[in-house]
Parts: C-alpha cells; structure tokens; sequence
C-alpha cells in the first residue's frame, strides 16, 4: 500500500464524506454566429481599444454625451465578445483579479474590466476574500475579518457589487474566488480564535511552518471555523455572483524536509476540535486509547496494545472507523498485531486530517447550491500525492476525493521549457474526473511571450486544446501578470 496517493488512502480507511453527494451547475458554451475578433484569443483591436478609452476617459471628466456612446461601445463589444467566444476555443475564458482599495477611484474598476474584455476575457475569478480581508462594504460587514475598502467616507461602497454589476454589462461573469482553511494572520491574532488554529503535534500553527509568516490555517472541525466561514459566504451571495470558487482547500506547504508529512506531529490533527474527532472516530474503549496514546506520545509500543488489553478485557481488537481486523487478531503473536496496527493508526490518522479538508469544503457547497450557481474547487495537482514509503505531501489535498458534481480547477503551474509538464498536469485529473466533471485548468503566463521553463499562453493554450479539445473553460494567472505597470499603480492609487 505504500505506493497509493492520499485519496486512495482515504477510501480505504475512512468513508469518505458524511454529507454525500452534492449538485453542481455548468454554465452552457455559448453560440453565435460571427466571425472572431482575433483567432482563438478573441483580443480586440488596438483601434477598439483606443476608441473605447477614449470614451471612458470622457465619462470620468462628467460628459453626458460620451457616456451615452461608452454605454453603447460597452454593449457593442459585449455582443462582439460573445459572437467570438461561442465559436471559439474554448468557450469560457477566464482571468484571475484582485482588487485593490484604489479602485474604488472613479472609473477605475471600468478600466480594469474594460482591459479584461479587451484581452478577450469572458470571465472573470474575482478575489473577495484573501490575507484575512473581505470584499464587503464596511458598514454592511458582518464577519470576523475586515473589510478590504477601509476609507473613511467609502463605508458603503460595495465594490463586489459594483464590479459584477459592471461586468455583466460587458458580458462578462463573475465567480467570487475565495481562501478557504488559510484565515489570515490578523484572525489569528484575536483572542477569542486562538483556539480554533490548526496545530501539529509540535505545537505550532501555521504561522511558524510558511516561510512568509502571513499564511493562518484553521482547525477544519471546528465548530467556529465553520461558523465565521457561513457568514463571510453568505454575505458574498448575496452579492449574486456567477460562482463561487474555494482555494486553500488543503493545508499549509512546508519547505524542504517539511515538505512531506512522515510522522503523525506532522499532522494539523492537534486542534482541539480535530483531535476530540479523531478520538470519536473510536468504535471501542481500545480503539480510543490506542489513537490517544499514539497522538499524544508519537508512536505506539508493543507494550501500548498489552495495556489496553488489560484495561478493556471485554473487547476483542481496537477498532476505529473503516477497521477491519482479522477474524483471529487477538490470537496472533503480540509482534504480528503490533505491526499491523502501528501501520494502519499511521494511515487512519493521515486520513482523519485529509476527511476534515473535504467535509469543510462539501459543507461550503451546499451553502451554494440554493443560489443555482457552480461551486468550484481550486487545488494543486500534486497536493495529494504520496512520498516515499509512508509519506505525504504537506499539503494533504486530496482533490481526487472532492465531489465531481462541482468544477475542478486544478493549477498547472509546473516549469519546463515546453507545455509537456503542464498538459501532464492536466491529465492527472481529467484521468480521474468523472464524465460529468468540467474540468477548468489554471495556466500561468504571458500573451506574446515566453520566459525561462514558463512558455507563452498561446503555447500553452495549443498544447491544451490539441491534447484536450474538449475543454469548455480555461482560466489565465494572473491580470496583476498581464498588466504589471497598471496593477502597480492601482496599488499605489495612481493615476
């Protein structure tokens, strides 16, 4: 078993959702009859362009004339847009966006937008929650975390609103992307959430295992965690986006040696909420003892199943959740139960952390599905893998055992001088996607250029589509990457 990727873990140990399977809606590919604005790209002329913020720039300065032809111009390249899209590959092309407390300057969010559309973008996976900040109007902000618009004077300013708003006037959709399990450093710092952190048997949170120090991961069984994570997800729909989008559904990335979790203190399994669960998951008073002395010392003895035996005379073998021993167990050798035991309390408590990862992520979904909109997950290829003999990537994000009723966004973002690495990403889990599955890739790069092990978007858009030609929806990292210089000064409120 030493070979089987952390999903296989799982199933063979741990049944693997509780809240079963849950409903999620694809958008249609669009149809049109036109021909495109570019090829495939869908960019528009530099002459639209111009033309386009030329108007813009008009309506900012208050003329009523210009704002009559820059609506018109707006609606006009919507339609375009659509036209190329429907016959284009792929249908649905996104771009990843985060705003900025700038933008809520005038006209600012109407030239970001009109920049995506110009770029041939029809979606847009729009930042409302990252680094402990929320994409709510402050005087209407009932979460825990604060709200990125923080100015005086701009308390009910809803740029979330205001973006989806102005984005379906340019025929654009809007998912709300959002950080899952990684909570912010700020909420961390709260003393009423100290104890709802995750924790490793070593005593640490997240904040003394990411080299950056901002990354705040939280207990996924608690109580709170979930909670606070209701509320912030029920304020963003009601926004109405298109979608909803889940990062961070795993847990943090070590470096180095802590790259790979090998010892159960590896384990984010020391919150009090997630350790009191793993204890429940005990069938018997045996099964209870051997999972509290392993998590509590690190390892079992031979002499730890003696203990037990003596303690709970009337029980057979320790059992657990998905534990089947042999009919004969308790009348083996004590060296042959040992090692048989030692193995699987190994596994079982590695699938205990990684079940907490997708019962967070499957009650987020159904917070979505009355709103009839897609719920997607993002996630890395390789964050479920298995290292070695018993190791686990950090991560422990078993994607392959997230519902496949909902989007699957997996980020091929490998290195290599051509787009072989990433198309391999890619069918690593198209492989294992259900047939009902749309599965959307996450590529990074540049338009028109290519870069050291990280080739141009066209490049890798070609190796996508003639290896996958199926594909409905591809979504691009980042706008911040295609327009460096302008995000620059939408940071520092320049004009």
């Amino acid at each position: 078993m030493g070979h089987l990727n952390l999903g296989q873990r799982i199933k063979s140990l741990l049944l693997v959702s509780s809240i079963g399977a849950l409903t999620g809606i694809q958008f249609a590919r669009p149809s049109a009859e036109a021909v495109p604005l570019s090829s495939d790209s869908c960019h528009f002329s530099a002459q639209d362009v111009a033309e386009k913020e030329q108007l813009r720039q008009s309506t900012v300065k208050g003329d009523g004339a210009g704002q009559i032809e820059y609506t018109n111009i707006l609606k006009r390249h919507a339609q375009q847009l659509h036209d190329c899209r429907g016959q284009s590959w792929p249908a649905n092309q996104a771009i990843w966006l985060r705003l900025y407390p700038c933008d809520a300057q005038e006209g600012k969010i109407d030239e970001v937008l009109d920049r995506i559309v110009n770029y041939g973008y029809n979606e847009i996976y729009l930042e409302v929650f990252y680094s402990g900040q929320v994409l709510l109007p402050k005087a209407y902000n009932s979460t825990v975390w604060d709200s990125i618009l923080d100015s005086p004077g701009k308390e009910n300013r809803d740029l979330l609103a205001e973006t989806i708003k102005k984005a379906h006037l340019r025929g654009i959709k809007v998912y709300a992307w959002m950080f899952s399990l990684n909570y912010g450093y700020l909420y961390g710092q709260r003393v009423d959430r100290k104890s709802v952190l995750a924790r490793n048997g070593k005593g640490e949170n997240s904040l003394n295992f990411v080299s950056d120090q901002s990354q705040l991961f939280v207990d996924p069984y608690s109580q709170i965690v979930r909670s606070d994570y209701r509320e912030l997800l029920k304020r963003i729909l009601e926004r109405k986006p298109d979608g909803v989008l889940f990062d961070y559904i795993r847990y943090p990335k070590g470096e180095a040696n802590q790259s790979v979790v090998g010892d159960v203190k590896d384990l984010w399994i020391y919150g009090e909420s997630s350790k009191a669960a793993l204890l429940n998951r005990a069938k018997n008073y045996k099964g209870r003892f051997l999972l509290d002395r392993y998590i509590n010392r690190g390892y079992l003895v031979p002499g730890d199943l003696q203990e037990a035996d003596k303690l709970y005379t009337l029980e057979g073998s320790p059992l657990w959740e998905g534990r089947t021993p042999p009919a004969n167990e308790m009348t083996q050798p004590l060296n042959v139960r040992y090692e048989r035991i030692k193995d699987e309390i190994w596994y079982f408590t590695v699938a205990h952390a990684a079940q907490g990862v997708v019962d967070f992520l499957a009650l987020a979904i159904t917070q979505v599905k009355p709103y009839g909109i897609p719920a997607g997950a993002v996630f890395f290829p390789d964050g479920n893998q298995a290292v070695g003999v018993r190791g686990f990537d950090s991560r422990l994000q078993p994607w392959d055992h997230f519902p496949k009723t909902i989007e699957w966004h997996p980020m091929a973002y490998a290195l290599c001088d051509n787009s072989e690495c990433i198309v391999n990403q890619v069918k690593k889990v198209v492989s294992i996607s259900a047939n009902q599955t749309e599965v959307v890739p996450a590529i990074a790069g540049f338009w028109g250029k290519s870069y050291p092990n990280r080739p141009s978007l066209e490049n890798q858009m070609a190796a996508l589509r003639s290896s996958f030609p199926n594909l409905i929806s591809i979504s691009h990292f980042g706008f911040s990457w295609q327009q460096p210089e302008f995000d620059k000064e939408r940071k520092l409120c320049r004009n």
